[in-house]
């Protein structure tokens, strides 16, 4: 069952996995949110634990940075450990002039600059889409819990250090919310395995206001976005 990313035997991973993309943090809502959590991986530091949370088990993994990482991961998630639905929870700069610091965004859809669609050799351009039992789910959650959530489409960028100035412009026109690196990718393994996933996002900065959250904002904010991740599971 173990696979060269992951030491984890048949049962030790729950059906729902929420993935941030440090493996420190996965820690930390081990640590912080989870009752009897056991680490099931460590292999390269990408820390995985299951554990419950209200009763319910749940598990948390990393998925490193970029869509080739979260691509093995949620790959082997979906097939080798029988998971239905990863809820990707992690941070995304703004573009868009109404999302604002602190805002939860649920990712409804997922553009992306990435090639990654092509090994599906599909006839035209794929649209990647999260789960919509999920993703409703959350924004109905986020209502009760009084969490300001923003539900729209993010781009998923392949460049954090992107040598064209003009390129978060191009997708601002088009009413892109916010920028992350993996949840294209995600949308489109969960789509082929005929699994669920979803992206739940913190704005941790505004690419065109130069604003930025403090380390302890963040910390606070965060908090929001796990715990509207863990009361959907």
């Amino acid at each position: 069952m173990s696979t060269p990313h992951n030491t984890a035997e048949a049962g030790d991973i729950a059906e729902t996995v929420l993935m941030p993309g440090d493996p420190l943090r996965a820690q930390f809502i081990a640590e912080n949110y989870l009752e009897n959590s056991v680490c099931f991986n460590q292999v390269r530091g990408m820390l995985g634990y299951t554990g419950t949370y209200h009763g319910k088990r749940v598990s948390v993994m990393g998925s490193g940075m970029g869509i080739p990482s979260i691509g093995i991961y949620s790959w082997e998630l979906y097939h080798r450990y029988g998971v239905e639905s990863i809820i990707r929870v992690g941070s995304a700069g703004a573009i868009a002039d109404d999302v604002k610091l602190r805002d939860i965004v649920i990712g409804q859809g997922a553009c992306t600059d990435s090639a990654f669609a092509s090994q599906y050799h599909l006839p035209g351009t794929f649209a990647p889409i999260a789960d919509y039992g999920l993703l409703r789910r959350a924004a109905d959650q986020a209502e009760r819990m009084g969490i300001h959530a923003v539900v729209g489409n993010v781009l998923s960028t392949d460049a954090f250090y992107n040598d064209d100035p003009s390129y978060n412009d191009a997708w601002k026109k088009m009413g892109v919310t916010c920028v992350e690196m993996e949840s294209a990718a995600l949308y489109m393994i969960a789509a082929r395995c005929g699994k669920k996933a979803l992206g739940i996002f913190t704005i941790s900065d505004h690419l065109y206001r130069k604003e930025a959250l403090s380390p302890q904002d963040r910390q606070t904010t965060f908090g929001d976005m796990i715990r509207l991740a863990l009361e959907i599971v």
